[in-house]
């Protein structure tokens, strides 16, 4: 056996990663996509009712559509702005579906671990020709393990969500109220509304999640006048941003940050600004949510939208060289920097950027961005056609990368957990701009 006659491993069934199984697949190699969950896009169904602020023509990678319309699919309506189910539902089960691709993809099979053949980290002789191995769990605990000649890990970011304590650690207390804490936004208005409705619910976060999460809690207020909400940001009153308004770059994204601001300014919502929370306390009959100088009263419900961080224990075997602070591949973190780029000012990359010490592994989709909230689906698409052309020995393509944006930039509205900037930064997955990546 040879790691040139093995499939290249796609970690991810999302739509970077089904993307990637179409690139790799037309550059004559065989891939095999490895999803945790037991359908496509399922960290996307996670958060399914939430819209998006990108519309279709902006989610769809043009390789997969030219393949999917091969077989009689038809594109949505380009304009229209899908939830993320939609998205799952209506573009990427028929693309997991397509018979070039159903045959390669396997569900239940989380990679727990990746390393290379008989090498750990440590070992050098003969690394770069031993195959890559992956070991894979089933819900059930069945493990297995996986041999490839390349990995393309597109994982996302949604499992790992940031913890509600200030300074990026849990709150003293936040695991004994883990039963109170839900982490993104939950389907507030149909499959959770009993868990919520009536109750004294806690929104700790202040981008697009956060403002979907509330908009939903004001509807859920409407039907249940008992309802109460309470809302815990790090930013002083002053500092908190609700988006361009009527000057938005996005108009979605302008019309949910001024919807907020005017049900705030109401007093439905009880605003805690300038909140570090550092502890919460179990107590009978709720939770109290404590910084060094605010106290917030009993509450029923947490819901905690902080943004996420990727999952690198996986990878702790694969020799990775990430920045300190963004948790990205070195040579991206300076272009995708949340303190001074939005989503439409990252420019196109590829390949070169995303290379690894560890030959022929990648990190692509919104987990190449570590913590940065800035992703945009479209950029995932050009990285993984430009990763192919890369393990298929085509560097002038691997390095000619672009990307078709509209002049302001494209973003996503309300999936869970990222942090929205005045300049338009807005994630989902997933994510990432229309998804979980």
């Amino acid at each position: 056996m040879t790691s040139s006659t093995l499939p290249v491993a796609i970690i991810g069934a999302g739509p970077v990663g089904l993307a990637a199984a179409v690139q790799v697949q037309q550059r004559g190699m065989t891939p095999i996509v490895l999803e945790a969950g037991p359908s496509a896009g399922h960290n996307i169904s996670s958060w399914g009712h939430v819209r998006v602020f990108s519309p279709w023509k902006y989610n769809v990678d043009a390789a997969a559509r030219e393949l999917l319309e091969s077989t009689g699919w038809t594109m949505p309506d380009p304009e229209h702005f899908p939830t993320g189910q939609e998205i799952v539902e209506q573009y990427l089960v028929p693309l997991s579906e397509h018979p070039d691709l159903a045959s390669m993809i396997r569900y239940d099979s989380r990679v727990i671990a990746v390393s290379r053949m008989n090498r750990d980290k440590m070992k050098d002789a003969g690394r770069e020709q031993s195959p890559f191995l992956l070991r894979v769990r089933a819900s059930d605990g069945a493990e297995s393990t996986v041999t490839a000649s390349a990995v393309i890990d597109t994982s996302g970011t949604v499992d790992t969500p940031n913890p509600l304590g200030t300074g990026g650690i849990p709150a003293v207390g936040e695991s004994q109220a883990a039963d109170r804490i839900v982490y993104g936004v939950p389907d507030l208005l149909n499959q959770e509304r009993r868990r919520y409705a009536g109750k004294r619910v806690l929104v700790v976060g202040s981008g697009d999640s956060a403002f979907n999460a509330l908009l939903d809690l004001i509807k859920l207020k409407e039907e249940d006048p008992s309802t109460q909400i309470l809302w815990a940001v790090r930013k002083s009153a002053g500092n908190i941003s609700f988006g361009g308004g009527e000057n938005d770059a996005l108009p979605e994204r302008g019309a949910l940050g001024q919807k907020v601001q005017r049900i705030v300014a109401t007093g439905q919502v009880t605003l805690y600004s300038g909140f570090l929370l550092t502890e919460l306390e179990r107590t009978e009959h709720g939770v109290i949510a404590r910084s060094e100088d605010q106290e917030i009263p009993e509450v029923d419900e947490i819901i905690g939208v902080t943004g996420y961080r990727p999952n690198l224990e996986m990878l702790r075997e694969v020799r990775l060289s990430l920045d300190p602070a963004v948790e990205s591949p070195v040579e991206l973190a300076p272009l995708i920097d949340p303190n001074i780029h939005s989503c439409g000012t990252v420019r196109p990359h590829g390949a070169i950027e995303l290379t690894q010490p560890e030959p022929n592994f990648y990190i692509a989709g919104m987990k190449s961005y570590g913590r940065a909230p800035t992703f945009l689906m479209l950029t995932g698409y050009e990285q993984v056609r430009s990763i192919a052309a890369a393990l298929a020995g085509d560097w002038e393509s691997a390095r000619d990368v672009h990307l078709e944006l509209p002049e302001t930039g494209v973003c996503t509205a309300g999936s869970p957990g990222l942090k929205l900037e005045p300049a338009g930064v807005a994630v989902g997955s997933s994510g990432c701009c229309g998804g979980s990546c």
